[in-house]
């Protein structure tokens, strides 16, 4: 829904947020609300309080609940599918296997994350956690201590790459906003998110594993224990076997690591095809009408592209491996269950990011930081984190950064080719910090490493904090050397 033309000054409009951010945590981490109810409850709260007209409010909610749900939903969804029958068949273990092998054990999360950094650039962060969560979740049981350890490292190098590389939806908006070069912005991008990763991701990852004990849970599994799964050691050889009272059940073999990393490579070869396809056509190499472009960019949408590797890997994992039709749609169906609460939890903050964009907020805070006079790159990554609290999500934040910076830009002179790239970057380091209550990735995570709302603040939304800061500060440094 389009921002309104708000009722309330920028002071009475922030202090509205605020109260509401607080309100929020009140409910869910002292009186217990289910934080479904909770988002709900305090989104229709500032609705009132910010006087969107009567009339508009139940749209405004829905809205915002159906926009979040239509990005998330699939993804999620389908993603939680994979993940399953990865998990079911052992394909997770095997690659989980292979990862420790290569890297050895005592750096598993760091070949955790760089699976993550590379799966992650053209796949959603979202999507991209719910298909590594049951490998991360097979290698916390095996080597044993906090899921922390092994889930932090994965999971920020997703954000890092969602946030700072195209051809990601905000970076991608945010450079052309701003007139940078996206080939620019994708070298800045790994340059800085690199470091940046194993910085506030990896390394903190460690540290929080060892400050905060999170045990693995069970969500994404059938309720086998690891002496129940396949055999990894045997690589699609020899069955193995699992012994319930008198009676030896038969299981197939785990599939082999090629299998697994091909069923992983799928989807990124199809969300690259896209990718490559429209980059021809814009180009003027082929004609963006033909329907070897329209055919291309269909297959290649993230969420085509996960349905049909759902659609493979039930073959491959499931079919070809002895398991019937009704055992391969039970195992995909034992998915959704788990993922329901998150699917829901998640709209509702997209609901109530929704209600503070369109209450005018966003304007709010750009209008307090216009006369301060700060440096470009600077105001840059203010107004993206303000946006970034105050609303939630990163994308959002990126892309009306952009938008109320892209005049700042066009007035300033002497900004080169890398100053535009950088203030990018900048930007998506601001989009980045404090995730908290009104961010979709912060359900995610919470509700799949089975930590309450206080332990998350205390992990994920100073994982992201840091990420978002050292990506800035890199940015800056670089902006006053080159």
């Amino acid at each position: 829904m389009p921002e309104v033309e708000p009722v309330l000054s920028a002071g009475p409009l922030l202090l509205i947020a605020a109260a509401a951010v607080a309100v929020l945590l009140f409910l869910i981490m002292k009186l217990k609300l289910h934080a479904f109810l909770a988002l709900v409850l305090v989104s229709l709260l500032v609705a009132l309080a910010t006087r969107i007209p009567v009339e508009d409010v139940v749209t405004t909610l829905t809205t915002g609940f159906g926009s979040t749900l239509a990005n998330v939903a699939l993804l999620v969804g389908l993603g939680a599918m994979l993940g399953r029958l990865l998990e079911h068949s052992g394909g997770a273990q095997v690659l989980a296997d292979s990862l420790i092998h290569r890297f050895g054990e005592k750096r598993a999360p760091l070949a955790l994350g760089v699976a993550a950094l590379l799966f992650g650039f053209p796949i959603f962060f979202d999507a991209g956690l719910v298909v590594f969560l049951p490998i991360v979740f097979t290698v916390a049981l095996r080597l044993g201590g906090s899921l922390l350890t092994y889930g932090l490292p994965t999971a920020g190098a997703f954000a890092v790459m969602h946030a700072f590389v195209p051809p990601h939806p905000g970076p991608v908006a945010a450079a052309e906003l701003i007139g940078a070069d996206i080939g620019l912005v994708l070298v800045f991008g790994l340059l800085i998110g690199l470091p940046t990763w194993y910085l506030g991701g990896y390394l903190f990852g460690l540290w929080a594993g060892r400050r905060y004990d999170v045990a693995v849970p069970d969500i994404l599994s059938d309720g086998r224990t690891l002496d129940d799964a396949p055999d990894p050691s045997v690589e699609g050889t020899s069955p193995a076997t699992a012994s319930s009272g008198t009676a030896t059940a038969t299981r197939p073999a785990p599939p082999r690591f090629g299998t697994v990393v091909g069923i992983l490579l799928l989807p990124l070869v199809l969300i690259f095809l896209n990718t490559g396809l429209s980059t021809l056509a814009t180009a003027g190499a082929l004609e963006e009408t033909s329907g070897l472009v329209r055919a291309g960019q269909l297959v290649g949408a993230t969420p085509v592209a996960l349905l049909v590797t759902v659609l493979v890997a039930s073959v491959v994992l499931g079919l070809r491996r002895g398991e019937s039709g009704a055992q391969v749609e039970s195992i995909v169906n034992s998915a959704l269950g788990p993922v329901c609460a998150i699917i829901l939890i998640t709209g509702a903050g997209g609901m109530f990011g929704g209600v503070l964009r369109a209450s005018g907020i966003g304007t709010a805070l750009a209008d307090v930081l216009g006369d301060i006079g700060l440096p470009v790159i600077v105001a840059a990554f203010v107004v993206s984190v303000l946006l970034r609290v105050a609303q939630g999500s990163a994308t959002v934040a990126l892309t009306t950064t952009a938008g109320l910076m892209a005049p700042v830009v066009e007035a300033s002179e002497g900004l080169s080719a890398p100053d535009l790239a950088l203030i990018v970057i900048a930007i998506a380091g601001g989009a980045t910090v404090l995730s908290h209550v009104n961010d979709s990735g912060f359900w995610l995570v919470s509700r799949f490493f089975r930590m309450d709302e206080k332990t998350t603040l205390k992990t994920w939304t100073v994982m992201e904090t840091l990420l978002g800061t050292i990506g800035f500060v890199l940015a800056l440094v670089l902006s006053l050397v080159l």
